[in-house]
């Protein structure tokens, strides 16, 4: 009785919330504004229901929220939302009742999934999603990479992070800087700051992209190494390239000074 209820609750204020946002999404031009609404009215839906988070009632939500069939685009508005907030179970319910649903589900959909998995130190899990992917024949982009890598790298699992950089580098999918500077940072916060700076040495001779939070990272790893002359060689780097420097760079480096 208590599931029913909270389902017919959460329901009515979905589709109240849903029809108020109709109403001025015409005042929104393009289908944007019309997923984004859709979305929102939904997540609130979701957000009211209370914990512990019973995945049939989670399904009933959505069963009710979307009676035709949810848009694509509106799916990946919903998680992305699930994901800022760090609602990493619910995302997972909600991809869940896609697929329970045979509805479709592209990377956009495990991107946002995965960034919650990143969010919330869920390792582990992002690696599961990243893998299950494969085996559902969804193709990864270098959004889902980036986000799988970042995944690892709060939780400072750089074995991980070097071993989906090396995938990327073998696939098709492009790498950008968001990836090298990840996988760098996950060397330098796992204690592996020997072949953080080696990466970081070989990307400075092939002249691939770089930015401040690259250096960042770099002069991170000469602090946690005791290297106070090659963090100075990599500030005076830093300089030449004209990337302005930030109070997290010499705080840093004034720090690998003093221990060095």
């Amino acid at each position: 009785v208590r599931i029913h209820v909270l389902v017919m609750l959460a329901a009515q204020h979905a589709r109240a919330k849903s029809s108020a946002n109709s109403r001025s999404a015409n005042q929104v031009q393009g289908d944007s504004g019309r997923y984004q609404a859709e979305s929102e009215a939904v997540f609130q839906a979701l957000l009211r229901l209370n914990a512990p988070l019973l995945e049939e009632v989670v399904f009933a939500t959505l069963d009710q929220a979307f009676s035709k069939g949810p848009d694509p685009r509106t799916c990946t508005s919903l998680l992305s939302a699930l994901a800022k907030r760090g609602a990493l179970t619910m995302s997972l319910q909600v991809l869940s009742w896609h697929e329970m649903k045979k509805y479709e589900l592209n990377c956009y959909h495990y991107n946002a999934v995965i960034d919650a998995c990143a969010r919330t130190g869920s390792w582990a899990q992002a690696l599961h999603l990243f893998r299950y992917m494969a085996h559902s024949k969804v193709e990864p982009n270098t959004i889902t990479f980036n986000a799988t890598i970042s995944a690892c790298e709060k939780s400072s699992k750089w074995e991980q992070s070097v071993h989906l950089f090396q995938m990327m580098a073998q696939s098709t999918v492009e790498s950008n800087v968001i990836t090298f500077n990840a996988t760098v940072s996950s060397m330098e916060k796992g204690g592996a700051w020997q072949k953080a700076l080696q990466l970081f040495s070989l990307a400075l001779q092939r002249n691939e992209e770089v930015d401040r939070i690259s250096f960042n990272a770099a002069i991170s790893a000469c602090e946690k190494g005791g290297k106070w002359e090659k963090a100075l060689e990599i500030f005076s780097a830093m300089s030449e390239m004209e990337l302005e420097s930030n109070t997290i760079t010499l705080n840093t480096l004034i720090s690998t000074c003093e221990k060095g």
